[in-house]
C-alpha cells in the first residue's frame, strides 16, 4: 500500500535536509504508527505521501505508484484528517460534510459519519460553536468521505475526552476489520500501543527502528515479573526472572503465603523504547 525508499526532502529555507533517506512499508490493512519528538520529520513524510509536498528525492508510493505521479486521482483513493482542523465555521457540521461530499465519485453518506462520531444531534449546528473536541470528530469524519482505501490521521484524538477517545479508536479498529490502511502519527503512546501493528520511530529526520509494539516493548524491558504484595500490612515489592519460573519455589512460597496485591511483566512502554533510542522525549 505504501513503500517509501531512500526518501530525503529540503525544505528551501533550510541547510539541512529534513528528511535523511528513510525508508518503510506499510501493508494493506495494516494501522502503522509513525512517531516522533515535534521537528522529526513525520509530518513532513505525511504530506509527501498525501501529495502536498513535491520536490522529494528517492521514492514514496502509494498503490504502487510514486506520489508525484498520481494528481488529483490521488484523492479519490486517501482520506486525509489533520492535527489542527480546518472547517467552514459558518457553516453546520451537515453542510461542510455535504460540500466535501460533492467532491468525490463515491462518497459515504454525511449523516452516517456525523452519527459514528457522536455528532448526529449537532449536525445543523454552525461549527463556530463546537468545542475543539468536536471539530476534531468532524475532522475524523470528513477524511472517510471519500471511502478511502488509505487514510491518514494526525494525532486523532486529540482533544477528545476518554469515552470519545474510546469511540475513535474502535471506528479505526473497525476500518482495518473492513480492509482500510491507516497511517497515524502521533505523540500519544496509549494510542500508538493500543492500535498499531507496526510504529516506525524517527528522530531528526532518521528513522530509528520499526517494529510490532509488542516485541519493542520486549526487547527493551526486563524478562522479569514484579509482585506486588502485603507483609503485616507493609506493601513490598519483589522481582523475579520469567526464565523457569514455573521451577522457581521463592515465586510459589510468596503466592501462596502472601496477600498478593498484583502482578506485573516488567516490559518497557514505548515511550522508554523511544528515549532508549534517541535520547530525546516524544515532546
Amino acid at each position: 500500500m505504501i513503500s517509501v525508499s531512500e526518501l530525503c526532502f529540503s525544505y528551501p529555507s533550510s541547510e539541512n535536509k529534513t528528511l535523511k533517506n528513510i525508508a518503510f512499508s506499510v501493508k494493506e490493512g495494516e494501522i502503522f504508527g509513525f512517531l516522533g519528538p515535534s521537528g522529526s520529520g513525520k509530518s513532513t513524510t505525511q504530506k509527501i505521501l498525501c501529495g502536498l509536498l513535491r520536490g522529494y528525492e528517492g521514492e514514496a508510493k502509494i498503490l504502487d505508484k510514486e506520489v508525484r505521479d498520481w494528481g488529483r486521482q490521488l484523492y479519490q483513493k486517501i482520506g486525509v484528517g489533520f492535527e489542527l482542523p480546518n472547517h467552514y465555521d459558518a457553516l453546520s457540521a451537515l453542510e461542510n460534510l455535504n460540500l466535501f461530499a460533492a467532491m468525490y465519485s463515491d462518497a459515504n453518506q454525511p449523516e452516517y459519519l456525523l452519527e459514528r462520531v457522536g455528532l448526529l444531534e449537532h449536525k445543523d449546528k454552525p461549527v463556530n460553536s463546537y468545542s475543539k473536541g468536536m471539530k476534531m470528530r468532524l475532522n475524523f469524519a470528513r477524511a472517510l468521505l471519500g471511502k478511502p482505501q488509505l487514510v491518514f490521521f494526525d494525532e486523532p484524538t486529540s482533544g477528545l475526552d476518554p469515552t470519545n477517545s474510546v469511540k475513535i479508536r474502535e471506528y479505526i479498529k473497525e476500518l482495518q476489520q473492513q480492509g482500510v490502511t491507516v497511517f497515524i502519527t502521533t505523540h500519544n503512546m496509549h494510542d500508538a500501543d493500543e492500535l498499531c501493528d507496526q510504529v516506525g520511530f524517527i528522530s531528526d529526520g532518521k528513522i530509528m527502528n520499526i517494529d510490532a509494539p509488542f516485541e519493542m516493548k520486549q526487547q527493551y524491558g526486563k524478562n522479569q515479573i514484579e509482585v506486588t504484595y502485603s507483609d503485616h500490612l507493609i506493601t513490598k515489592k519483589k522481582s523475579f526472572p520469567l526464565e523457569k519460573i514455573g521451577e522457581d519455589s521463592e515465586f510459589f512460597a510468596l503466592l501462596k503465603n502472601s496477600k498478593i496485591k498484583n502482578i506485573h511483566s516488567q516490559e518497557a512502554s514505548l515511550e522508554q523504547v523511544f528515549i532508549e533510542l534517541t535520547g530525546v522525549s516524544l515532546t
